[in-house]
């Protein structure tokens, strides 16, 4: 694949991949204590500061108001665990609950007076845009979605640059605690191909969460099915993302992994 273009600068990202063994039950359920727990580690080693009340500091401030952009898709939402997490320690930071608001498709509206913005949704393989991840979870950002569909929606990233989430953003979580990593058709969904990975990925940078996130189910896919198998579109967006619209960091090379906790099966 060519993509044309460069990236803005050889600046480099940091994406922080925490799992737990707890982390669901045997009916695959969230355990909530112990996804607060994975939370709270996951962003302190992000900003390298040990206590998580100052680690929130470092991301808003009281007079804020702070947008939770989520994903309710039937099949595989934002599990209520985390949104339930970021929200109390968003409050826990000083932000009044009347200036936290969470939302998905009525982001537009909802959202748009957003001073900052937390964006967090699952990871699954995607018919439009070959994965679902952070990128595309701003999608609903935009008046007319469907115009990011063409060329496997390779501008997904321009929609960061537009004035409603411009520069808001101040963390990406992308859930891989039962990740999809295979189907075929719009709005695919199998269980079989959902497996309990138990892990949460968190960076400041989307591009460089979505980059891990592409690795990620390459990996499982390459396990589970024994050869290179093509994701449902290509990936490119994430990587028009750095080069064309300058949101985040591509290369594999410029990004930097910390892996914490349980490594059993990790794949990357």
């Amino acid at each position: 694949m060519i993509v044309e273009g460069k990236p803005k600068s050889d600046k480099r990202s940091r994406v922080v991949l925490i799992r737990h063994p707890d982390a669901l039950n045997k009916n695959h359920n969230p355990n909530a204590t112990v996804i607060q727990h994975m939370l709270d580690e996951g962003l302190k080693t992000l900003l390298g500061i040990d206590d998580i009340a100052e680690a929130w500091r470092q991301l808003i401030k009281p007079g804020d108001r702070v947008g939770i952009k989520t994903n309710v898709w039937a099949y595989l939402p934002t599990p209520g665990e985390i949104e339930n997490a970021l929200w109390r320690r968003v409050r826990d930071s000083g932000v009044p609950e009347d200036s936290i608001r969470m939302d998905d498709r009525g982001a537009r509206k909802r959202l748009a007076d957003s001073t900052t913005l937390i964006n967090v949704r699952p990871l699954r393989t995607h018919h439009w845009s070959g994965i679902g991840g952070c990128l595309k979870n701003y999608i609903m950002f935009v008046k007319l979605p469907f115009w990011y569909h063409l060329n496997a929606c390779a501008n997904l990233g321009h929609i960061w640059t537009l004035p409603i989430v411009k520069d808001k953003t101040r963390l990406n979580v992308l859930v891989v605690l039962r990740p999809l990593f295979h189907g075929r058709g719009a709005h695919h969904y199998n269980p079989k191909y959902l497996w309990d990975y138990k892990g949460i990925l968190l960076s400041l940078d989307p591009v460089a969460a979505d980059t891990v996130g592409v690795r990620l189910l390459s990996a499982k896919r390459q396990d589970y099915f024994g050869e290179d198998t093509p994701f449902p579109r290509r990936t490119h967006h994430v990587t028009y993302a750095d080069v064309k619209h300058h949101v985040g960091v591509s290369d594999p090379r410029r990004i930097d992994l910390v892996k914490v906790g349980w490594t059993d099966g990790v794949l990357i």
